[in-house]
């Protein structure tokens, strides 16, 4: 019988999909950063949500506890922040008004104010063209000829701008708080549904953990700082009121608003706020007393007050925080920048209970990974195990308790 010819093809053993897998977890991420981008009128509103729903669980917990059912509380916890935000626009609106009507007036004054600069960045450009003429030796050119330029000036309606894009705003507002109040009121129910997905209490546990985790990190982390923004808010309104800065409640509320985009949003402000002085203000003491005034506010609250009543649980890498600012902040604006931080916060959290996002981890913390500072965390009560595991559990502390009465 004759033996049948064998083909011997060559194979690649990959070593536990490693080969594949980070192309894959590339174009991953190259999918996602284009979704983002092109889903953002949908995605932007959705991210605000969950980060305001998060921020106001502890409101929303506070209300419960006072015997209020889920819906009424979360309707309440909406209703508290919606009032708050009428109340800055209602202090913002006529002060952004005024000074758009004296536009003219301020620009006139500022230049009066910067003539002297002018007229020596004038000089030192007149300079430094002279010598580029003298160097580069270049012929004088013809006068006789000259060229006609046409100037085209599209004038762009403000009132149209307004009306184009007040709609979608209002639309995208609109659903961030009804989505805020759908998660506040059946947070529990989808708590409890989402423990019934796992099938082994091992998972089960961990899914328990990581809701856990995420409410206690991003919740009392925004909440935490809500509070303590509020209060740099007013300290920067009443420090602003003594130095005589118009609008000093407006500029104070920014202050405390852009104090959630970290690195750049209070530094941008004291700069927006300086530039007020110099307007306003004629000697140079209450200009220079402005800035030092803020960033003396903002010195005190980053570097003693938040790190003393926010939990270093939530810290994470400078470097991570500040690229997913930047990156969020190009893909969806200043509210992208918002949002980015806690958006980390709630990703570091989850790769803390994932083995395989363990790299992911340990590239987010600051000192530390976050599944050891969690390790040490009480055991869950909300997570019932299943009876049987229970009668054995009960069933071996029975014995080991008759082995040491027998010793």
């Amino acid at each position: 019988m004759a033996e049948k010819s064998t083909v011997r093809v060559p194979t690649v053993h990959l070593r536990g999909g490693s080969a594949i897998r980070r192309p894959l977890i590339v174009l991953a991420v190259c999918a996602v950063g284009v979704v983002g981008y092109l889903a953002r009128d949908f995605l932007i509103p959705t991210a605000g949500a969950i980060v305001l729903a998060l921020m106001l669980t502890p409101v929303a917990s506070a209300f419960e506890r006072a015997h209020l059912p889920n819906t009424p509380a979360a309707a309440a916890s909406v209703s508290l922040l919606a009032l708050a935000v009428a109340g800055l626009l209602t202090v913002a609106i006529p002060s952004i008004s005024s000074w758009a009507d004296q536009a003219p007036l301020l620009t006139y004054t500022l230049e009066r104010k910067l003539e002297g600069v002018r007229k020596s960045l004038a000089f030192v450009k007149e300079v430094s063209d002279r010598v580029e003429q003298a160097a580069t030796a270049t012929p004088t050119p013809n006068t006789d000829t000259k060229t006609t330029e046409k100037v085209i000036v599209q004038e762009k309606s403000l009132l149209k701008e307004l009306a184009s894009t007040t709609p979608a705003v209002v639309l995208q507002i609109g659903y961030a708080g009804v989505l805020a109040f759908m998660l506040l009121a059946h947070r529990n129910t989808h708590r409890r549904q989402l423990l019934r997905i796992p099938a082994t209490w091992a998972t089960r546990v961990r899914l328990a953990r990581m809701m856990r985790d995420i409410n206690d990190r991003v919740g009392h982390y925004l909440f935490a700082l809500a509070v303590i923004y509020a209060g740099v808010a007013v300290a920067a309104a009443i420090a602003l009121a003594l130095l005589g800065i118009p609008n000093a409640i407006m500029w104070g509320i920014a202050l405390g608003l852009a104090s959630f985009v970290p690195f750049v949003g209070a530094p941008a402000v004291i700069a927006l706020v300086t530039l007020v002085a110099l307007l306003s203000f004629n000697d140079w003491q209450r200009i220079v007393a402005v800035p030092v005034a803020l960033a003396v506010i903002h010195f005190v609250e980053s570097q003693f007050i938040t790190p003393a009543f926010v939990s270093r649980r939530c810290a994470l890498n400078t470097v991570a925080v500040f690229v997913s600012i930047a990156l969020l902040g190009w893909m969806w604006g200043i509210m992208g920048a918002i949002v980015a931080v806690p958006l980390l916060i709630l990703l570091s959290t989850v790769a803390a209970h994932l083995p395989s996002l363990r790299w992911l981890e340990v590239m987010l913390a600051d000192d530390r990974p976050v599944s050891e500072r969690l390790a040490v965390k009480p055991p869950l009560a909300s997570v019932k195990r299943p009876a049987a595991q229970v009668r054995a559990a009960q069933a071996r502390s029975t014995q080991v308790r008759r082995r040491v009465a027998a010793k």
